[in-house]
């Protein structure tokens, strides 16, 4: 005999602005309303483009009693008049409907900026998902995410693998989950220098650690290997930015100790020693260019380019002759 299906939380609330997080958050409430009703259907629709008729509709039951997630991204957009809508939504939820309110946690109505806890009042699942921003955060996601993979991994596997990966959480989850499998679930040091010698040609941060070092050839060279493999745009304008500001905030705080200044700065001691080497190399002018550079492709690659190869290519070379200014 089949156990029936256990009824889903009826109202969740996504808090913080972690995109990997939220994403996750998002579908871990489809995922178990999908186990009560293998049919339910996903809405989702950005507060801001909502009406209240709109939300009505959404969340009306199906005649023929079909499961439904509603998602309302944006939440700490929301006016008045939606806020009213959705708390007297939550207040009588219909059956076979989940509603999940994706919110920043800020906002600019006094609505928007409440709503959090009237729905945590409400009896909101609530999945926190704040920025990940310190560098003991990121070491402590990595390790998670080791976990999840059902393997374990040491101190020092865990700075080796933010240093040659870098800060993007997609990719640490992914070059984790490989690690786990690859290595038989125990993770070290080594480990993950193996792993990073064999896609070191395909980083973002291969391209951007030769280029902030003024390696025309090679860092040319490693941006069209990376596109030709399919590296996406966006990553590789990051990289390009988080190597150019990294050195550019190492620069001003002055030489000191790195272990000293991990605080201070906000970063691991191990990015702020490299920095401090490839600082040694640019101006202030250069840097100066160079940041400008980095925001530029970073507006071409995301639209405002029409060919965002050569907008890459430009970038990386106009960086390299940044460096070389005095």
């Amino acid at each position: 005999m089949t156990a029936p299906a256990t009824t889903p939380p009826p109202l969740h609330l996504v808090l913080g602005e972690e995109e990997l997080l939220v994403e996750r958050a998002v579908r871990a409430a489809l995922d178990a309303a999908r186990l009560a009703d293998a049919t339910a259907d996903l809405t989702r629709v950005r507060v801001s483009e909502l009406t209240a008729p709109a939300l009505a509709e959404l969340v009306s039951p199906s005649l023929f009693s079909e499961g439904r997630v509603v998602v309302l991204d944006a939440a700490q957009e929301m006016s008045q008049e939606i806020a009213d809508a959705v708390l007297a939504y939550v207040a009588n939820p219909a059956d076979g409907i989940v509603l999940v309110v994706v919110h920043s946690g800020g906002g600019r109505s006094k609505a928007a900026k409440s709503l959090p806890a009237a729905l945590r009042k409400a009896g909101a699942t609530v999945t926190e998902c704040p920025k990940i921003t310190k560098p003991a955060e990121r070491e402590a996601f990595v390790r998670h995410e080791v976990r999840n993979a059902g393997g374990r991994i040491d101190a020092a596997g865990v700075i080796a693998l933010i240093d040659s990966v870098g800060s993007d959480l997609r990719e640490l989850s992914a070059a984790a989950g490989q690690l786990v499998a690859d290595s038989g679930g125990s993770v070290d040091e080594e480990a993950v220098r193996r792993y990073h010698r064999g896609r070191a040609d395909v980083s973002g941060f291969a391209v951007a650690e030769k280029a902030v070092a003024g390696d025309r050839a090679a860092a040319l060279e490693t941006a069209r290997w990376a596109q030709q493999i399919g590296v996406p745009h966006v990553l590789l304008a990051d990289a390009l930015a988080d190597a150019v500001r990294t050195i550019a905030r190492v620069s001003a705080a002055g030489r000191g100790n790195p272990n000293q200044m991990a605080g201070e700065l906000g970063m691991p001691p191990w990015k702020i020693r490299k920095a401090q080497g490839q600082s040694r190399g640019w101006s202030t002018a250069g840097l100066a260019d160079a940041m400008r550079i980095a925001a530029r492709v970073n507006a071409e690659v995301k639209g405002a380019a029409a060919d965002p190869d050569y907008a890459i290519e430009r970038a990386v070379l106009d960086i390299v002759a940044a460096r070389e200014k005095r």
